[in-house]
């Protein structure tokens, strides 16, 4: 017994992914051709796109949002996880990391599902609330920059329908965020977001040491 979340080793973290990660082989192989890239850091874990891919069953969510696409690791397990009719709008400005998505995509067969609107995220969000869809959208997920987090929470609160969850990205900032002597603008950013959340009344939070840290605010009524 703990009464506090068990530090991970590697030897643990292995055994996580083995009994619990149902990966199917085309996210896999996506997570294989990212790992070649520089920017291999940005990719969430797999246990993480798990993770989320099961809350928008639990959810029973059809309509999505997801700011900071990457190579779509993350929309690609969501998507595996909407029905037939669920829909993903997802945000970046990214053409060449965006064409990898977009291959695995396809290869997924969920192409069809997946709205890529590739221009800046306050741009794209703006633009649904100007075409009256707030409280349209049952779950968003935001991993982009840090720095705009604030931000895009805000459009996503309105986007969302009561109920529905907005799940963000990076929140513990591989520990950063509780170092006082680091003032890097990730990190104040990232900082001043949780303390804004805490005491946001119009949600419920919780924040779980799962990857890099991942909070999960569901809209109040």
């Amino acid at each position: 017994m703990s009464n506090k979340t068990l530090s991970i080793t590697d030897t643990l973290y292995e055994y996580i992914l083995d009994v619990s990660v149902r990966e199917p082989d085309v996210l896999a192989e996506l997570r294989a051709v990212t790992a070649r890239l520089p920017e291999v850091a940005m990719q969430i874990a797999p246990e993480q796109g798990r993770f989320m891919a099961l809350l928008v069953q639990i959810m029973n969510a059809r309509r999505c949002i997801e700011v900071g696409v990457f190579t779509g690791y993350s929309s690609l397990s969501v998507a595996l996880a909407l029905p037939v009719d669920g829909s993903i709008i997802a945000c970046d400005v990214s053409e060449e990391w965006t064409a990898v998505a977009r291959r695995y995509w396809q290869k997924a067969g969920v192409a069809e599902k997946i709205d890529l609107r590739l221009a800046p995220a306050s741009e794209t969000l703006g633009g649904l609330l100007d075409d009256g869809l707030a409280e349209q959208f049952d779950f968003a997920f935001i991993d982009a920059d840090k720095e705009g987090y604030a931000s895009y929470y805000e459009q996503l609160l309105q986007l969302i329908r009561p109920g529905g969850l907005i799940a963000v990205d990076n929140v513990l900032w591989s520990g950063r965020v509780a170092d006082n002597g680091n003032n890097e603008p990730d990190t104040l950013a990232i900082r001043a977001f949780n303390d804004r959340l805490k005491n946001d009344q119009r949600v419920d939070i919780s924040l779980l040491p799962l990857a890099d840290g991942l909070t999960l605010a569901r809209k109040r009524a």
